[in-house]
């Protein structure tokens, strides 16, 4: 009886996701193919609007510092949460070790930015510290990276839990084995506890690509893109052409782009991950 019943079971929840998330990627796709304001009824245009988003220059510009977001992310964050989580594990009151590495999570993006704002101000506290006169938000492409070393400080700290759960969950016996056999430190590390690290590794580094691709809270308090447009990603040109000037049809058309190199870039990721196993 159970058995023919059972996508009923399953349907509200389906529904539920259904209109909670494919809904309005098909209503966005749809603006993508109008000329829309946001007031008059929507106008159809087809293409014109992909058209000339892959005309326009400072796609190009959003796109390399997407990029640079994406590899400093699936780089920064995890590389240093693998290593503290490392080093502080065997540590005697390890946990007090993270600790300060965990605060900074506790801030939304938004809450950094403020906080990282006068630091890396022209004239701010950072040129003060260091006794020089740079504006770090200012000249591209090293705004992105002040940028990134903020968002690199605020996840480091759920990188190395990840990575010290995975540490915990690692079986004793072939890491005693190892030592018995005279491995210790560096080997120790890449030949035993890396390779049963691995599957873990996979989701953390995947969590970060998508993260790098939809980055748009600090950049937006930060710099809301500029000087100009040079620090612009994808989601904030999405953002800025949509509720800035107010042109649905073309922020949609990014949103779709950005959905599909999000999705696309998961897909390969994933697959690679599968097929490595």
């Amino acid at each position: 009886m159970l058995g023919r019943f059972k996508h009923g079971y399953v349907a509200p929840a389906a529904l539920l996701v259904a209109g909670l998330l494919y809904a309005p990627f098909v209503w966005t796709a749809y603006l993508s193919l109008t000329r829309y304001d946001g007031l008059e009824p929507p106008a159809w245009v087809g293409l014109r609007n992909f058209t000339k988003l892959f005309a326009d220059p400072a796609l190009l510009t959003s796109t390399r510092n997407t990029l640079i977001w994406v590899a400093g992310t699936m780089v920064l964050p995890v590389g240093l949460g693998l290593l503290v989580a490392v080093l502080s594990y065997d540590l005697k009151r390890g946990a007090w070790y993270r600790l300060p590495f965990m605060l900074p999570y506790a801030l939304s993006g938004a809450g950094l930015a403020m906080v990282w704002s006068p630091i890396l101000s022209h004239g701010g506290i950072a040129n003060l510290m260091l006794g020089v006169d740079t504006a770090f938000l200012q000249d591209a492409p090293a705004n992105t990276v002040a940028m990134l070393l903020v968002w690199t400080w605020q996840q480091l700290g759920v990188n190395t839990l990840l990575f010290v759960v995975g540490l915990q969950s690692i079986p004793k016996e072939p890491i005693e084995a190892a030592r018995l056999d005279g491995a210790s430190g560096w080997r120790l590390f890449r030949h035993v506890i890396w390779p049963l690290m691995r599957p873990l590794t996979a989701v953390v580094v995947g969590l970060a690509l998508v993260a790098g691709l939809k980055t748009f809270d600090i950049v937006w308090v930060l710099t809301q893109g500029g000087p100009g447009r040079n620090s612009e990603t994808l989601a904030v040109t999405m953002y800025k052409e949509t509720f800035v000037a107010s042109d649905y049809g073309y922020g949609s058309a990014v949103a779709v782009m950005l959905t599909v190199v999000t999705g696309l870039a998961s897909y390969l990721y994933l697959k690679r991950q599968v097929t490595a196993t």
